[in-house]
């Protein structure tokens, strides 16, 4: 039987290691043989006994109160300690859980294809659910079907877009980890961490640091292939009736040369989708030759 996985003391000791003494005034003589701070040094601070925090980084014990979790965080300088708090209520599950089929309500799918600015619809996994048009014209991988962490980790045309893809790439995987929380057991976090894990040398190094942070918006600045450098701030909205499903929306702070960008990709692409939706000339003109025909016929061809 596999051990039960320890992610509490994972998180707790990949976190320790990213904080230097000096960070939280401690005075540094001599050589340190670990990074970061020592495990009795966080348990001094935080007013708890070493052996207890030793014990909670082993995973001998998982029961921690809240009050000890968050002063353990405030050490360590989490600004925000709902992750960590959720490791510890986490329970370990008897069955393998099945991946959940993620679904849109019609009306939100409607609300993307209208929309005038760039948008799609990401599930907790940051799988590409939903797009527009628009979407796909500031980068092909905009797709249904797609991924947002594959795509970013793997393929070099979607890291040339981003001004900083290493600063994206950090961001997107931050916000996957607090929207998968403590299901790590879920097949489809299972199968990405698995596949980015073996492919990705970025994907490793930041995985073991375990960074969490939230699906926030920002702004972006995107190489684009045709239309040059295109600067858009990024929403990100929660979408109701389902489970972590978010709204990702691009849009231009007005009067700026990226709004006059992003109208001109706008008309590129309403341009192309009425010349794929036209039928090709042979028919057009023989479509044009029956109505001729019909009206001769009825008298009505003058």
């Amino acid at each position: 039987m596999n051990p039960e996985p320890n992610m509490l003391g994972e998180y707790l000791r990949a976190r320790r290691e990213l904080v230097t003494p000096e960070q939280v005034g401690i005075p540094v003589t001599g050589t340190r043989r670990v990074p970061g701070l020592r495990r009795e040094e966080v348990a001094m601070l935080a007013g708890i006994s070493a052996e207890y925090y030793l014990r909670l980084e082993q995973g001998r014990d998982r029961n921690p109160s809240a009050q000890v979790l968050e002063a353990i965080a405030r050490v360590l300088g989490m600004e925000d300690d709902s992750y960590l708090l959720s490791l510890a209520a986490a329970r370990p599950r008897r069955k393998r859980r099945r991946s959940r089929r993620e679904t849109i309500p019609a009306s939100t799918a409607r609300l993307v294809a209208e929309l005038p600015f760039p948008a799609f619809i990401e599930g907790r996994c940051l799988d590409v659910l939903v797009a527009n048009p628009l979407a796909a014209a500031i980068s092909p991988r905009l797709r249904a079907g797609g991924n947002r962490l594959r795509d970013v980790f793997l393929d070099p045309a979607e890291q040339a877009l981003f001004a900083d893809w290493k600063g994206a790439a950090a961001g997107l995987l931050a916000g996957f980890r607090h929207s998968v929380g403590g299901e790590t057991d879920d097949p489809r976090v299972i199968e990405l961490v698995g596949e980015l894990t073996l492919v990705s040398p970025e994907f490793r190094r930041l995985w073991a640091r375990h960074d969490v942070g939230p699906r926030a918006g920002a702004t972006v600045t995107f190489h684009h292939p045709q239309v040059g450098p295109l600067q858009l701030d990024r929403e990100k909205l929660a979408v109701s009736g389902t489970e972590g499903a978010m709204l990702v929306v691009y849009h231009p702070a007005p009067q700026t040369d990226s709004g006059e960008k992003l109208a001109l990709l706008a008309s590129m692409t309403a341009t192309t989708a009425t010349t794929d939706s036209d039928p090709p000339a042979s028919i057009r003109t023989q479509r044009a030759g029956r109505r001729g025909h019909r009206s001769t016929r009825h008298g009505r061809g003058r």
